[in-house]
């Protein structure tokens, strides 16, 4: 993969027990020569949990991409006459926020980005994470799956023991999700098997 001239418009939202998993992610878009334009909710900049603080992944975020965050809606919306960015991706992509974008609710900066990229009728890839993606939000993953220019990261249930309703990328796999996107096709196999019985 090659992403040398392609500026990728990654936005996190509030899955915050995944940022470990994406935040190589980000890396290897930069090691493949993309610039990266970060993006996040207003939930990665005001909540501090036990899987990191605001601040560490706002660190991380601009040590990686060496670009300053996209914080409001406001900063968000050029996004759309600057076509600015090749190929959009939400990683993670909460529940919350695939049911809004499903039902076309545009209330966040990581929501106006992916209502430019749409604009645009260019590539938007959601890493999903969900608790209820077999679930209420089965239902807004559906009107996704078969809506014009987003494609999916390939997910799977990674706990249907403890939590049978729950969705969640293989974040691993963001890149070559991306990099299919880009030539209009979505990578496959795209349900997979994330949980492995003992």
């Amino acid at each position: 993969m090659d992403f040398t001239g392609i500026t990728v418009g990654y936005a996190l939202t509030g899955s915050h027990c995944t940022f470990d998993e994406v935040m190589p992610q980000i890396q290897r878009f930069v090691d493949l020569g993309a610039r990266v334009i970060p993006i996040v909710s207003t939930t990665i900049l005001t909540t501090d949990t036990r899987f990191g603080t605001s601040n560490h992944w706002q660190k991380q975020l601009k040590d990686i991409t060496g670009n300053d965050m996209i914080t409001t809606i406001v900063e968000a919306e050029p996004l759309g006459p600057s076509k600015l960015l090749d190929v959009l991706v939400i990683a993670p992509c909460t529940g919350n926020t695939t049911s809004r974008l499903a039902n076309a609710i545009t209330d966040s900066p990581v929501l106006m980005a992916a209502k430019a990229q749409m604009r645009n009728q260019r590539p938007l890839v959601l890493a999903i994470s969900t608790n209820d993606g077999l679930g209420l939000n089965a239902a807004n993953i559906a009107k996704l799956l078969v809506a014009k220019h987003i494609y999916f990261v390939p997910y799977g249930q990674d706990n249907p023991v403890q939590k049978p309703n729950s969705l969640v990328a293989r974040m691993e796999l963001i890149p070559e999700a991306c990099a299919a996107a880009l030539e209009g096709k979505q990578l496959q196999p795209l349900i997979i098997e994330r949980f492995q019985y003992t």
